[in-house]
């Protein structure tokens, strides 16, 4: 949002203008009905004199009394032009009082306005001031990550997470920038293109391209939904209850408690956990399916590109926070007999929160990631940046690709309805071929011209020679267009020199599937996210959807809920602090404390990134088969 206390000036002298125009056309006009009064008084005198001399000359009495009715019907003529101009010169200096007052009113407006800006801005700085005190003190200080290594492009804090930056930084909405490269569209007339046969996935350039496209049926209903042969699976949950919101109410109960020991009520939530929230982005798995088929590793990066934009697609009305997941909570989906592939997530640490993720599919890729997650809050806005790679390896070509997610930004955190939007950039790796595909996630701004939520990129592979051009929105669909030919054009005002790409018509690799009927009192769930906190047999008794305040507040019972999210809160921090005099005690003695261990993940150096990530070590599936689940602790 742009900062526009500096308008204020330009904004009043305009105001001015504006007011004393009208009164400056007015008094013209009344200076031009006085130069007619004035004509209209002299004429007037004159002909009372000649109506005077004609009385005073010997006349019939008829022709007298016709000469003074003349007369006095000039004499009511001035009278009343008289009247006129004295009531315009009212109405002058009546317009000129009420323009004085109308002035100060709207100067005191505005400076109630701006005062009122500077207190919410004071207000969030000394929140953010708090929060970060709170932070430091003894027994709440947590433990900072850092990685170490960073992928060129990827969005990463500078200089470490716990500078929080520096609290007089301004923030302003981003002008329109300029593209690095400009797009045109080859005519087909001119331009054939015979591709190698065969081509794969993306079907020839000059045909229909094997994908979902916006009049086939797989665009019109996600798979997941009640059409899935194996299993019927629900479409709809509870609708989402009316209950008010008392924000005093909250913050009073707050006030000399420790910030970790601060309830925040369910009405903040939607009944899904960040666990949950991690899984979906499974939602559009069947770009990897199509992935898995190609034979050229530029093309299945567009897929790969795809699919990194596609994850976002069910933020953009998805404003409620996710529940904070407990130390120890997994959550399994389970789809390899309908939909090729069975995922799991623990998470594996609290403080600070990390979520680890292992994906298998059985039609050739596999995905994992550790996912923490780090927040600023800036006062108008709150930033949401995931820190960790993705990692996907596809199975019979061994390409390994990597990328970050992009910094999420929820507006309007103090005053106005909520929105949330997705900025920075994607740089994807595969580390066999050294292929790239860097995605620019453009933030939204007042003054651009271009259309919201727009992503764009470029494929490249590891000579750097440009391939397929991404474009789309992360919100709707995402599109490839063929490079036939690129050339640089001229220098932008920034004297960077654009390239000009020549492409073929561009093809449909995603679109987003359509909200379910009723979606926006379903907490705009997907037809997936409607199944994920679906009751499923035989699941671990540490996943999610066993939670019994979640369970609660999809049911609609908010008051419950809340009572139950107290009880596992305070359950986690005694477990906590018994960890924590464990580890006091291990040091008195000179024993190693290994703190925490996760269930189904094991810590490991990664070899592509250099990075100490949580990966698989295997044995959930078989101890779900066998239904032994002696390792799991109790956390519910």
């Amino acid at each position: 949002m742009t900062d526009d206390s500096g308008d204020e000036e330009p904004a009043s002298q305009s105001d001015k203008s504006e007011l004393h125009g009208p009164l400056k056309t007015l008094s013209s006009k009344l200076e031009d009905l006085s130069t007619c009064n004035d004509l209209i008084a002299k004429h007037g005198a004159a002909l009372q004199r000649s109506l005077s001399e004609l009385e005073n000359l010997r006349l019939p009495a008829e022709s007298g009394e016709k000469i003074k009715a003349v007369n006095e019907r000039a004499t009511l003529f001035r009278i009343t032009s008289n009247a006129m101009i004295n009531a315009c010169r009212d109405f002058l200096d009546l317009a000129e009082s009420h323009s004085r007052k109308w002035q100060r009113l709207l100067q005191h407006e505005r400076e109630q306005r701006i005062r009122l800006e500077e207190t919410i801005e004071q207000l969030a700085k000394q929140h953010n001031s708090l929060e970060r005190a709170c932070r430091g003190a003894p027994g709440l200080a947590a433990p900072t990550t850092s990685i170490s290594s960073t992928a060129k492009g990827s969005v990463q804090p500078a200089k470490g997470e716990a500078s929080d930056e520096d609290e007089e930084t301004e923030y302003f909405d981003a002008m329109e920038d300029a593209p690095a490269f400009i797009t045109v569209t080859a005519d087909p007339k001119h331009h054939r293109y015979n591709p190698p046969a065969p081509l794969g996935a993306l079907g020839e350039w000059g045909g229909q391209v094997c994908l979902a496209s916006g009049s086939g049926p797989r665009a019109a209903s996600p798979p997941t939904g009640s059409l899935c042969g194996q299993k019927r699976r629900r479409t709809r949950i509870p609708d989402k209850p009316n209950y008010s919101l008392n924000l005093w109410s909250i913050m009073k109960n707050c006030i000399g408690k420790e910030l970790s020991k601060i309830p925040m009520p369910v009405n903040f939530n939607e009944p899904l956990s960040m666990l949950q929230r991690l899984t979906e982005d499974l939602e559009y798995h069947e770009l990897l399916d199509k992935a898995v088929k190609c034979e050229s590793s530029t093309e299945q990066m567009c897929f790969v590109a795809a699919f990194s934009v596609s994850s976002y697609s069910t933020t953009v009305h998805r404003t409620a926070k996710p529940f904070n997941p407990l130390l120890g909570e997994t959550y399994e989906l389970d789809r390899l007999e309908e939909l090729g592939f069975r995922s799991l997530c623990e998470q594996v640490s609290h403080h600070p929160p990390a979520a680890a993720h292992h994906v298998y599919s059985r039609r050739g890729w596999t995905l994992w990631q550790e996912i923490t997650i780090a927040s600023k809050f800036r006062g108008k806005y709150l930033s949401i940046m995931p820190l960790g790679a993705i990692h996907l390896e596809f199975h019979s070509s061994g390409n390994h690709y990597v990328w970050r997610k992009v910094t999420s930004t929820v507006h309007n955190i103090i005053v106005g309805k909520l929105w949330i939007d997705q900025s920075g950039e994607i740089e994807i790796v595969n580390h066999k071929s050294k292929d790239k595909c860097q995605l620019k996630f453009t933030p939204y701004s007042y003054f651009s011209r271009d259309v919201p939520r727009k992503v764009t990129g470029v494929v490249s592979d590891a000579d750097g020679k440009a391939h397929y051009v991404m474009s789309g929105t992360w919100d709707e669909k995402m599109e490839c267009s063929k490079i036939l030919h690129s050339s640089h054009g001229s220098s932008s005002t920034e004297g960077k020199q654009k390239t000009v790409y020549q492409t073929l018509s561009p093809k449909v690799l995603w679109r987003k599937y359509p909200l379910p009927e009723n979606a926006e009192n379903m907490y705009f769930f997907s037809e997936l996210a409607l199944t994920l906190n679906e009751p499923e047999e035989r699941v671990a008794p540490t996943d999610s959807r066993l939670r019994p305040d979640q369970r609660l507040m999809e049911s609609g019972r908010w008051d419950e809920a809340n009572v139950e999210k107290q009880r596992l809160e305070e359950k986690q921090r005694a477990v906590r602090r018994r960890r924590e005099a464990e580890a006091v005690e291990a040091l008195e003695e000179g024993k190693d404390y290994e703190g925490y261990i996760p269930l189904w993940f094991e810590r490991k150096v990664d070899a592509v990134t250099g990075e100490l990530i949580c990966v698989y070590k295997g044995g959930y599936w078989e101890a779900k088969e066998k239904q032994d689940w002696s390792v799991c602790p109790d956390i519910f």
